[in-house]
């Protein structure tokens, strides 16, 4: 049982977006938790200053877009599962040592079971990005039996670099390939957060394929509401956003969150 934190906090950049907040707040406020989760724009250049400060006060918090691969090189012990991924969510303080943890692997499988209705096998996954993100979907699909993954993006040097961590079922891709043979779309990066971008275009998609975005804004993202118009199923990112939070305060306090109040909160 780690030791109760004593401040929670979200890391990142540009956090105005974020629902985090408001649903954690509303668990901690459900389970009678004398705290406030809170976010924190912090640079790249303060991160050692605010673990130290963190580890002062027994913090404990959730990490987000762009530090997780920089928490995780930071971090003096992983769960298995955030070492697999290569990146990490979700951390706290044992002993003044700092733990990481990776709670995007769960969020997004329940996200995916969810969208499916079923537990995923045999699925061709086209995977869009490289990054934090990619690499727990990654290592989730890993997990999935008789599946393999096409990993596209922006940068292909990444892509080849994360399908070499993952060589035994992810092969770097294009997006026409992708496009072609996905069953299940996964959108890792954050096109879609802030405009109103495509990862893909809906039009090339397969008209069996799923679509997952793991970006989520308020009324969904345009690519959702754009493949759904073409009679697609889609999900945007906030199931996975939501049980990744949960999966993350049972870590915390040692017993699961009250999910409708944190579903409440978000609608």
């Amino acid at each position: 049982m780690i030791k109760q934190p004593k401040r929670l906090v979200l890391i990142g950049r540009s956090l105005g977006h974020s629902l985090s907040p408001t649903f954690q707040n509303a668990a901690l406020q459900h389970a009678k938790l004398p705290l406030r989760y809170e976010a924190l724009d912090i640079p790249a250049s303060a991160l050692d200053d605010a673990f130290q400060e963190l580890s002062l006060e027994d913090g404990a918090g959730n990490v987000t877009v762009p530090h997780k691969q920089a928490v995780f090189a930071r971090c003096d012990r992983l769960i298995p599962v955030a070492q697999r991924a290569g990146a990490v969510n979700t951390f706290w303080f044992e002993r003044g040592e700092l733990i990481g943890d990776n709670t995007d692997v769960a969020g997004f499988q329940a996200a995916v079971r969810q969208l499916l209705q079923r537990e995923p096998s045999g699925l061709t996954v086209g995977l869009i990005g490289a990054g934090g993100a990619a690499a727990a979907v990654l290592a989730a699909v890993e997990s999935w039996k008789g599946c393999k993954a096409l990993v596209q993006n922006r940068t292909a040097e990444r892509a080849i670099a994360l399908c070499a961590r993952f060589s035994s079922f992810a092969q770097p891709s294009d997006v026409d390939e992708l496009a072609r043979e996905a069953d299940l779309v996964v959108n890792a990066t954050t096109v879609g957060l802030r405009d109103s971008a495509f990862p893909v275009d809906p039009s090339r998609l397969r008209p069996s394929a799923i679509v997952l975005d793991l970006v989520y804004r308020r009324g969904e993202t345009p690519w959702v509401k754009a493949v759904r118009a073409r009679g697609l199923r889609a999900m945007d990112g906030l199931v996975m956003l939501i049980e990744q939070g949960a999966a993350a305060f049972e870590r915390w306090f040692g017993f699961p969150p009250d999910r409708d109040a944190m579903w409440r909160a978000v609608h």
